[in-house]
């Protein structure tokens, strides 16, 4: 018997090893299709390198057009939102082991939004454009700027948690996540939710608005609002106090400083 137990053991250590290194591969795959998927998302909103784009495409019946996208919409929405809740994270890495639980989370995200934009039907009917030349430069630039704003808030709040890669990292090492803390950093002084307001710049700051368009930047930026509320719930159940004060200090998303 202890024979037998000491030749199993290395075999049940080469397992787990051979498990970790999957995990952090999967972790790896999962972040690169997640930054392709993101690279193409900003061509795709800005009408810009990419063959698909929001407005690009034959265009068929507008109520058709309108029905496919908002289904592809609810698709990223309903995934986005409902894999983010903790009580679903409990159920969630029952079936799916906790150090992959946000790998397969950025899988999954990365796969609607990788099906929105191959999906999605044009309604290239113009509500404005900007023909003067500087103009609308100057609003390309504002849109690229939300979308700078959007990477930087990434790394503000620990990038590499935030799609995977450091609970891979540390499952490939042994170690164990350290227990969350509540920062403010940078942007994070002066609107609670500085990621989201650099997409609401991005999806809105366009030279030519059209109905395709409008409808994207109108339901994204409505799912934001819905997003803030289920996330800033889920913080004061974890940071309890201290968020409530931090949400009664500082703004939204507009950045100016609340009144006492």
């Amino acid at each position: 018997m202890g024979a037998t137990q000491a030749l199993n053991e290395p075999a049940v250590e080469r397992g787990n090893l051979i498990g970790r290194i999957a995990a952090f591969l999967y972790g790896i795959s999962a972040y690169a299709l997640f930054f392709v998927t993101f690279l193409y998302a900003i061509g795709f909103v800005e009408g810009m390198v990419v063959p698909k784009t929001l407005d690009s495409g034959i265009p068929g019946p507008p109520a058709r057009a309108l029905i496919i996208n908002l289904v592809l919409m609810s698709i990223f929405a309903v995934q986005h939102s409902l894999m983010a809740r903790p009580w679903f994270k409990r159920w969630w890495t029952r079936f799916v082991p906790p150090s992959v639980e946000r790998t397969t989370y950025v899988l999954l995200a990365s796969l609607a939004l990788a099906l929105l934009i191959w999906q999605w039907q044009p309604m290239p009917a113009r509500l404005w454009q900007i023909t003067d030349p500087g103009l609308a430069l100057a609003v390309t630039g504002l849109s690229f700027l939300g979308w700078l704003i959007v990477l930087t808030s990434t790394f503000l709040i620990n990038h590499f948690e935030l799609f995977g890669l450091h609970q891979v990292a540390n499952n490939l090492s042994g170690r164990a996540m350290p227990a969350a803390r509540f920062r403010t950093p940078l942007f994070y002084r002066f609107v609670r939710h500085p990621l989201y307001l650099g997409f609401i710049i991005a999806f809105w700051a366009t030279p030519t608005m059209t109905i395709g368009h409008l409808l994207f930047a109108a339901v994204t930026t409505a799912y934001i609002f819905v997003g803030i509320s289920l996330e800033e719930h889920d913080l004061i159940e974890v940071f309890g106090e201290e968020y409530r004060r931090y949400r009664n200090r500082v703004s939204m998303l507009l950045p100016w400083r609340k009144s006492a």
